[in-house]
């Protein structure tokens, strides 16, 4: 079990659909291999053209932090993503014979549409814990699914370095980083006992639509 703080662990509990997203069939197929590399192909593209809006919704994140340590580590996750994780979406289609600018001109899916979108929404019409509940189930669900692919020993997977990439340190380090700015901004804004306020269950409820549009998304991958 991972540990990525109070907040995520209550939102993860209450979230229902969460072992539909991290133990999705298109997930058990990276871990043991049998995902057809046409289907991983097809989500890595489209992943791609997610964190494009996946990085604008956490740089949207520092305009609606209210401390300079929020806006920091809001701009350090923006780097991860912008600097670490799209260069191996970029690398793995290399290889593949796919171009960095046939990633950029992919046309998005409708399950991207309906994420991103969403992600972004909560962002511009909600505060900055409306935002964070929403983005928390993708960068914190990648951490548990590497680590615990990487536990079961998914080292002879075709797909391993994608799944050391969110096993390893730095990916770790970043998502209890980001539980440890959920605690804060939570207990900033709703106090030391936040499961008791009505808004603790509009925030459970944002973190529980992110992870079933986080579940469709996988299906990219398994469509024939």
């Amino acid at each position: 079990m991972t540990d990525y703080g109070r907040s995520f662990a209550a939102w993860r509990e209450a979230a229902g659909a969460w072992d539909d997203y991290v133990r999705h069939p298109f997930v058990q197929g990276l871990g043991d291999g049998t995902l057809p590399r046409q289907g991983f192909l097809r989500y890595l593209v489209q992943d791609y053209r997610f964190l494009i809006h996946f990085s604008r919704a956490w740089a949207l994140g520092a305009a609606k932090a209210g401390t300079l340590a929020e806006m920091r580590a809001c701009i350090v996750t923006v780097d991860a993503l912008v600097n670490h994780e799209m260069p191996l979406h970029i690398r793995i289609c290399a290889e593949a014979g796919i171009s960095p600018e046939a990633l950029e001109d992919a046309p998005e899916a409708p399950q991207n549409l309906a994420y991103t979108r969403y992600v972004l929404e909560a962002g511009y019409s909600g505060d900055f814990l409306d935002l964070l509940a929403a983005l928390a189930p993708c960068v914190l669900g990648y951490g548990e699914i590497g680590l615990r692919l990487s536990r079961e020993g998914a080292t002879d997977s075709p797909y391993c370095d994608w799944i050391e990439t969110y096993a390893s340190e730095d990916y770790q380090r970043t998502c209890r980083e980001v539980g440890a700015l959920i605690d804060a901004a939570v207990a900033a804004r709703l106090g030391g006992t936040p499961e008791t306020l009505p808004r603790w269950a509009e925030l459970a409820g944002r973190f529980a639509t992110a992870t079933r549009l986080e579940a469709a998304f996988w299906n990219l991958g398994l469509e024939k």
